[in-house]
């Protein structure tokens, strides 16, 4: 292969505009449109077909080492969660700690908590409940509540693994996940709070909804205590951080160390919060298979995808990339802002914050060099740009845009207007957060 720096900017826009064009425009799932990148992008190059063959099934099979169990841990204990009325206690107990007349933040730090193991989409349809009786209580415009419930969902899905966007960039850029999920819950913060004070002032314009379903407040109490149903969330996360922010010496070893060692590494960490999940549930034995089957199914859907934008990275690293932009462009000028940038740019343009992120790990990863993000902070920090540009903008091209409007019944200009907004600033925010901690850290 002996393909010009124009050659491969060609192909390699047109690799990320068929994506766009076939999820988008002709609805083909993510899997189908990366694998065809992978083809346009590799035959425009000239590449041999055998070659993009070899690097496909390469690429497919490096992130499924890397990645599958632990999407699929995570993705079970969301499942858990959300079937044993784990969420419903949590969202309660913050409820009750803020009281009604703060409920719109009250929602965000639900959604913010609930979220950190379950997907966005999922945690807004589980607590819709407990929304919507709020509002009908509160009397609080259903955009204000919704929207807030929406942005603490939002922050930690783009930003803080096992959400598979920020999983799946981790294991490109190979950073430490319990770094990266203490960095990402500190920057998920100020985001949440953006998005919440955005939907507070945009919702005022807004008529507020009384039509709500009463069921809701019987259901909040349903499930196990308190400390229950937070610890397979908050074990997790402590024994990954715990692992990362103790620093052994190489050559140290003892019982507690290869102890924190082990039960720090994110699959195991993970699998402890499926066992609390399963523990704490109280679940009979065929309800829990069921549940486990579909925790399975579900993250088999979002590993294909992320399977595939292995595979697309393989042949993006075979073009030699990194070379030619370091060549060609002055990228350091940009440094952080890039990765954040060209997130943007491909979220806004074909709606999934999954996709995007997966497509920009793979062009930023033979970058980082001459982005200045080499270092371990450095790549952490890219992984956070990235999902601050996964935030932009999330419009009607993008599910969970439609998952809150028909839910929550809110018009779509409505959605446009603060949702979409809201999106925007958190995006925004996220991005000055991260460069201020480049300052500090790079």
């Amino acid at each position: 292969m002996n393909s010009s720096f124009p050659q491969l900017i060609i192909f390699l826009l047109a690799g990320i505009v068929s994506i766009i064009l076939l999820t988008v425009k002709f609805r083909v799932h993510p899997f189908f449109a990366l694998i065809i990148a992978c083809f346009v992008t590799g035959l425009g190059v000239q590449l041999p077909v055998t070659e993009i063959l070899s690097l496909i099934k390469k690429g497919f099979g490096d992130v499924m080492s890397k990645l599958a169990i632990i999407i699929v841990l995570g993705t079970t204990i969301g499942v858990l969660l959300e079937k044993n009325g784990s969420t419903q206690v949590m969202a309660a107990s913050i409820l009750k700690l803020v009281g009604e007349k703060n409920s719109s933040l009250a929602l965000s730090f639900t959604g913010f908590i609930v979220g950190l193991p379950i997907f966005c989409d999922s945690g807004y349809i589980v607590l819709n409940g407990i929304n919507k009786s709020l509002i009908k209580r509160t009397g609080i415009a259903a955009a204000t509540m919704s929207i807030s419930l929406a942005s603490g969902l939002y922050a930690v899905h783009c930003l803080i693994p096992p959400h598979p966007g920020a999983t799946a960039a981790a294991g490109t850029l190979a950073v430490d996940f319990g770094k990266l999920i203490l960095y990402g819950i500190v920057i998920a913060i100020p985001a949440m709070l953006i998005g919440h004070w955005w939907a507070v002032v945009a919702g005022k314009k807004t008529t507020p909804n009384v039509e709500a379903g009463e069921e809701a407040t019987q259901k909040i109490l349903i499930g196990p205590k308190i400390v229950p149903a937070f610890l397979p969330v908050i074990i997790p996360i402590l024994l990954m951080a715990l692992r990362s922010v103790l620093v052994f010496e190489k050559n140290q070893t003892s019982l507690l160390t290869d102890a924190i060692n082990i039960a720090g590494d994110p699959a195991v960490a993970l699998a402890v919060g499926v066992v609390l999940a399963i523990v704490t549930g109280k679940n009979s034995k065929h309800s829990l298979a069921l549940q486990l089957s579909a925790a399975v199914e579900k993250a088999g859907g979002i590993l294909v995808i992320i399977g595939a934008g292995g595979a697309f990275g393989a042949v993006l690293a075979a073009t030699n990339i990194g070379d030619h932009f370091s060549e060609k462009l002055d990228l350091e000028m940009l440094g952080i802002f890039f990765p954040f940038l060209l997130t943007s740019l491909i979220k806004t343009a074909q709606g999934s914050s999954t996709v995007a992120i997966i497509t920009s790990s793979f062009i930023v990863l033979p970058l980082l060099p001459i982005l200045g993000l080499e270092s371990e902070n450095g790549k952490i920090l890219a992984v956070l740009a990235m999902g601050a540009g996964s935030m932009m903008i999330s419009h009607s091209n993008d599910a969970y845009f439609w998952v809150i409007s028909k839910f929550s019944d809110i018009d779509t200009r409505t959605m446009l207007r603060v949702h979409s907004v809201a999106s925007i600033l958190m995006g925004l925010v996220t991005m000055i957060v991260i460069y201020l901690f480049s300052l500090i850290l790079l």
